[in-house]
C-alpha cells in the first residue's frame, strides 16, 4: 500500500511543480516583451541618468547587471549598496502674497502636485534658510543617503509664518505678487516634477510711464496735442494708481548722411522752425511731478531728417539701459510708450552712414541727457531690444499711426511683453490709448522663464475657472486681488556636457513684472561613489588588482590594464583561443567575435569607436548601438524630445510611443475645442490624430471627424419648411400647412450661402419640382439658425417649337446656299469655257466658206516676160 501512495504523492508533486513553472513563465513573459531601459548601462552616472533606474554598488556582485529597473532582493543587493536618488523639493522663501486693501495674507495650506505630492506646512522657518545671494545649491558627493524606491517624490517645505506676514510686508513697503519666491530642487533626468507658482496683482501697484516721442517735423502737431493732454494723461493714470511717475524723451536720427542733411545750414535748421537734429535726448526723467510733463513736451523742439525711417531703436535701447538716468524703480510696472508715424532703422543700417561698430547695449548719456554714441555705434537689433526688455521687465506700447500699424504689430510679436495700438494723426487719442493698453497689460499675466535647452518647462493652469488644467502660460481677465496658480512641469531632458552646468539658477517670472520665483536646480547627473571621499571610491583597490580605482563597485583601470578586475595587460598579446569564445553570444562558434563590431581582448569585447563621438556601439558582445533606430522626418526616434535610441530600439519618453516615438499618447489633440467625445464619436485617436470612419450615412472628415459632406444630417428634415417659407413651393405650399408644421425656425434670406466652419454650419442643396436648385445652411450651436439663399437657381425655359423651326429653317437655308453656290460656280465655269472658244475662233485664218484642203484639177502658169494679152 505504501508504494502506490508514494507514486501518487510523487505525481502530485511533479504536477504542482509543472503548474508553478508554467505560472512563472506566464508571469515573466510580459517582462521579456517589455523593453528594459536600464540595459547596457555600465556606469553609475549612466544608470541614474536613465529614468527609473537604480545602481547596485556592491563590490562582489558577479556578472549580474548592476543597473536595474526593479529593486533587487536584499540578499542580492542590500539597500545600503543601492543608489537610486529621488527628486526632492525644498521651499526656501515663501512670503505670502500682498492682497488688495492690505488684507490678510493668503493662507498657507496643503498643495497637490500631480505625479507626486508634498504638503506645505505652516511652521516657522529660520530667515537664514534661503538667501537671494545664493547662486545655486551644490551637490554633496560625500552624502550616503540612498533610497531603493524608483518612483515618487520626496520634498520638504520651509515656509515663513503664514499669519500676518503679508500685512507686515505691505506695511514695510514690500509688495509680493508671486509665491513662492525661492525653491531648491534636485531633479533626475527625464522625470517630470510639478511645481505650483501663484500670482496675484497687488492693489495700487506703482507705475512708471516713460513717453518716448518721435520729434521729426511730421510729428509737430502730435507734440502740441500731447502737451495739451499731458495733465489729462497724469490724472487718468493716477486714478489707476496713486503711486505714479511720468517721464519724457525724444529722438530723431543719427546726424550723418543719408539720415539727415549734413550741409552746415541744414544742420542748424533742417526745416522751418526746427532745431538741430540729434539721436536721442532724455528731457524729463521719471518723476512724481507730473505737472511739469506738459511744459517739457511744449518746450521740446522738433527737427528734421531726410529718409523715412527714424532712429527709434537707439532711443529705446538708451531709455531701457540708462536705468539710473531715466529713473526706473525696482518695484514698479514699467511702461514705455513709443510714439511715431514712421518706420525704424535696425542693426546693419548704420553701414549706410559708415557706422560699423555694433551696438553694445550700454548706457551712453551725458549730463544733458543726450545720446553720445549715436554716430559711433550702429542701431541695435530686434533681438538686442528684446533681451533688454526681458532683463528690465519693461512693457513697450507702440503708439503708431494707421499706415505703420501693421509693421509695428509684427514687431511687437518679437519683443516680449510689447503691444501696438493705432494713434490718431494728431495724437488726440493718446490718453485713451494708454489707458486701454495698460488695462490689457495689467489684466493679463504671462509666465516665462530663462531655462536653458537642457531644461524643459511647460505651464498648465485653469486661470480664473474651476475647470481642469489646460496647457497655457497666459491668463486674461484678471482684476486686482485675483489669484491664479500655474503648474510648471519641469523636466531635465539631458545632462549638460560641462559638469558646471549641472547646477543652474532658473527664474520663472510674469512678463512685465520685476518679480520672479528663483529655482536653485541641481541635476542628479552623477553618483557620490564616483568622486573621491565617498565610501564607494577606492584608488589602487585590491579588487581591481591594484591597477585601477574601485568606483561604485566597478573597476576603472589605468592605461596599461583592462578587464573586469584590471587583470589584463596591454602588453599581453598572446591570448588563447579559449577566451575568444567568451566574446561570442551564447558561445556560438559560427558567430563573429563581438558581432563583428569590436575586438576580443582578454576575453572581453572592446567595441569599435565611431567617427562621430555621439554614435556609440556598446553591450557585452557589442550587440547594441544608438544610431540605427527608426527615424521620423530624418530625426532619430523623432528627435530628443520624443525618445532616445538605446540598444537598437527607441526608448520613448513619457507622452510618446511607437517604433520611432512619433505617436503621442495624449488624446487631448483629438478632443473637439467645444468639448464632447474623442474625435466627435466618429473616429479613433491614433498617434494624437483622429482617424475618421465611414458609416452608412457617409464618410466623416475634419481634424475632429466633425465634418461629413456626404451626410444628410437634418437637411431632409428642414427641406420642406425652407421651401414653403422662402419660395412658397414644395409639399407644404398649400393652405396653412406651412404655418402649422414650420414653427421651430424662420429662415434668414441671404444673397449667397457661405459656410463658416467655426460655427459648425452644415450646407444643404436640393432641387425642387421645377428642377430649380435651392441652397440653405443651418447651425445648431445654441439654437437652430437657418440661412437660405433668397433666389433659386432655375434653368432657363426652352421654346422647343422655335428650336425645331429654327433647325428646319437652317437646313433649308443651308441647302439654298449650297445650290446658289453650285449655280454660281457652274455659271462662272461656263463663261470661262465660252470665252476660251470665242478666242480660238477669232484666231482662225481661213474663210469659213472655203475648204482648206480642196485643190483644183487644173494649174495655171504665166510667163512673166510675155507682153501680149
Amino acid at each position: 500500500m505504501q508504494q502506490p501512495m508514494s507514486l501518487t504523492l510523487l505525481c502530485v508533486l511533479v504536477c504542482t511543480a509543472l503548474i508553478h513553472c508554467t505560472a512563472a513563465q506566464i508571469d515573466q513573459s510580459p517582462a521579456k516583451l517589455e523593453q528594459n531601459p536600464c540595459m547596457n548601462k555600465f556606469t553609475c552616472h549612466e544608470c541614474i541618468q536613465t529614468q527609473n533606474c537604480g545602481w547596485c554598488m556592491k563590490p562582489d556582485y558577479g556578472d549580474r547587471p548592476r543597473c536595474f529597473l526593479h529593486t533587487p532582493k536584499p540578499e542580492v543587493c542590500p539597500e545600503s549598496f543601492i543608489w537610486n536618488p529621488d527628486t526632492s523639493e525644498r521651499i526656501l522663501i515663501n512670503k505670502d502674497l500682498t492682497l488688495a486693501s492690505g488684507g490678510a495674507a493668503w493662507a498657507a495650506g496643503g498643495q497637490f502636485i500631480s505625479g507626486g505630492s508634498y504638503e506645505s506646512s505652516a511652521h516657522q522657518q529660520s530667515s537664514a534658510s534661503g538667501s537671494y545671494g545664493a547662486s545655486g545649491s551644490s551637490s554633496s558627493y560625500g552624502s550616503s543617503s540612498s533610497s531603493g524606491s524608483s518612483s515618487g517624490f520626496s520634498s520638504s517645505s520651509g515656509s515663513q509664518s503664514a499669519s500676518g506676514s503679508a500685512a507686515m510686508a505691505a506695511a514695510a513697503g514690500e509688495i509680493v505678487q508671486i509665491k513662492p519666491q525661492r525653491v531648491s530642487l534636485k531633479l533626475r533626468i527625464n522625470e517630470v516634477h510639478n511645481l505650483n507658482v501663484s500670482y496675484s496683482q497687488a492693489e495700487d501697484y506703482p507705475v512708471d510711464l516713460y513717453y518716448l516721442m518721435d520729434l521729426s517735423k511730421s510729428m509737430e502737431d502730435d507734440k502740441e496735442k500731447l502737451s495739451a493732454l499731458g495733465d489729462k494723461l497724469s490724472e487718468t493714470m493716477k486714478r489707476i494708481t496713486s503711486n505714479f511717475r511720468l517721464g519724457f524723451g525724444s529722438f530723431v536720427d543719427k546726424v550723418l548722411m543719408p539720415y539727415v542733411s549734413t550741409i552746415p545750414k541744414k544742420l542748424e535748421h533742417p526745416c522751418d522752425n526746427c532745431k538741430a537734429p540729434y539721436g536721442y535726448r532724455n528731457h524729463m526723467p521719471l518723476s512724481n511731478n507730473t505737472e511739469s510733463f506738459s511744459n517739457e513736451v511744449k518746450q521740446a523742439a522738433v527737427s528734421g531728417n531726410l529718409d523715412a525711417p527714424e532712429g527709434g531703436f537707439d532711443a529705446i535701447m538708451q531709455a531701457i539701459a540708462c536705468r539710473q538716468q531715466v529713473g526706473w524703480r525696482e518695484q514698479a510696472r514699467r511702461l514705455l510708450v513709443f510714439s511715431t508715424d514712421a518706420g525704424f532703422h535696425y542693426a546693419g543700417d548704420g553701414k549706410l552712414g559708415g557706422v560699423i561698430t555694433p551696438n553694445d547695449g550700454e548706457c551712453h548719456l551725458n549730463g544733458q541727457g543726450m545720446y553720445t554714441h549715436s554716430i559711433i555705434q550702429d542701431y541695435p537689433s530686434i533681438s538686442q531690444i528684446n533681451q533688454k526688455v526681458k532683463q528690465n521687465a519693461i512693457n513697450i506700447i507702440f503708439a503708431v499711426t494707421q499706415n505703420q500699424y501693421s509693421v509695428y504689430q509684427k514687431l511687437s510679436g518679437h519683443i516680449e511683453g510689447s503691444s501696438s495700438a493705432i494713434l490718431s494723426n494728431d495724437s488726440s487719442n493718446v490718453v485713451d490709448l494708454v489707458r486701454e493698453e495698460y488695462s490689457k497689460i495689467s489684466s493679463t499675466v504671462e509666465m516665462k522663464d530663462n531655462a536653458t535647452g537642457d531644461v524643459k518647462i511647460t505651464y498648465y493652469s485653469s486661470c480664473l475657472t474651476n475647470g481642469p488644467l489646460t496647457k497655457t502660460n497666459k491668463c486674461s481677465g484678471l482684476k486686482v486681488g485675483d489669484k491664479v496658480t500655474f503648474t510648471a512641469n519641469i523636466t531635465v531632458t539631458k545632462c549638460p556636457t560641462n559638469p558646471r552646468d549641472w547646477n543652474q539658477v532658473i527664474q520663472i517670472y510674469p512678463v512685465g513684472i520685476n518679480e520672479s520665483m528663483i529655482i536653485d536646480l541641481e541635476m542628479l547627473c552623477t553618483c557620490p561613489c564616483e568622486h573621491p571621499g565617498s565610501s564607494g571610491y577606492e584608488k589602487h583597490s585590491s579588487q581591481c588588482s591594484k591597477f585601477g580605482t574601485l568606483m561604485c563597485g566597478i573597476c576603472q583601470c589605468d592605461e596599461l590594464h583592462f578587464g573586469g578586475t584590471c587583470e589584463c595587460s596591454t602588453s599581453d598579446v598572446h591570448l588563447n583561443n579559449g577566451n575568444n569564445n567568451m566574446c561570442r553570444q551564447g558561445n556560438n562558434t559560427n558567430a563573429a567575435d563581438c558581432n563583428g563590431r569590436g575586438s576580443c581582448v582578454c576575453g572581453r569585447c572592446e567595441c569599435n569607436k565611431r567617427p562621430n563621438p555621439e554614435e556609440i556601439i556598446s553591450g557585452k558582445y557589442c550587440e547594441c548601438e544608438n544610431f540605427s533606430c527608426e527615424r521620423n522626418k530624418n530625426l532619430l526616434c523623432s528627435g530628443p524630445d520624443h525618445g532616445t535610441c538605446e540598444c537598437n530600439r527607441c526608448n520613448c519618453k513619457p507622452g510618446w510611443t511607437g517604433s520611432s516615438c512619433d505617436c503621442s499618447t495624449s488624446q487631448d489633440t483629438c478632443m473637439p475645442p467645444n468639448g464632447g467625445e474623442i474625435c466627435s464619436g466618429h473616429g479613433s485617436c491614433e498617434c494624437g490624430v483622429c482617424k475618421c470612419k465611414s458609416t452608412d450615412d457617409g464618410r466623416y472628415s475634419g481634424k475632429y471627424c466633425d465634418k461629413c459632406p456626404t451626410c444628410s444630417g437634418r437637411c431632409h428634415e428642414l427641406k420642406d419648411c425652407v421651401q414653403c417659407q422662402m419660395y412658397h413651393t414644395g409639399e407644404l405650399k398649400n393652405g396653412d400647412d406651412c404655418a402649422k408644421n414650420c414653427t421651430t425656425f424662420t429662415p434668414v434670406g441671404v444673397e449667397k450661402v457661405k459656410i463658416d466652419e467655426d460655427k459648425d454650419e452644415q450646407l444643404c442643396i436640393f432641387f425642387d419640382e421645377d428642377d430649380c436648385k435651392f441652397t440653405f445652411k443651418y447651425s445648431e450651436v445654441g439654437e437652430l439658425v437657418v440661412h437660405a439663399q433668397e433666389e433659386k437657381e432655375c434653368p432657363p425655359k426652352v421654346f422647343m417649337l422655335g428650336i425645331v423651326l429654327g433647325v428646319i429653317a437652317a437646313i433649308v437655308l443651308v441647302g439654298l446656299a449650297i445650290l446658289l453656290l453650285w449655280k454660281l460656280l457652274t455659271t462662272i465655269h461656263d463663261r470661262r469655257e465660252f470665252a476660251r472658244f470665242e478666242k480660238e475662233r477669232m484666231n482662225a485664218k481661213w474663210d469659213t466658206g472655203e475648204n482648206p484642203i480642196y485643190k483644183q484639177a487644173t494649174s495655171t502658169f504665166k510667163n512673166p516676160i510675155y507682153a501680149g494679152k
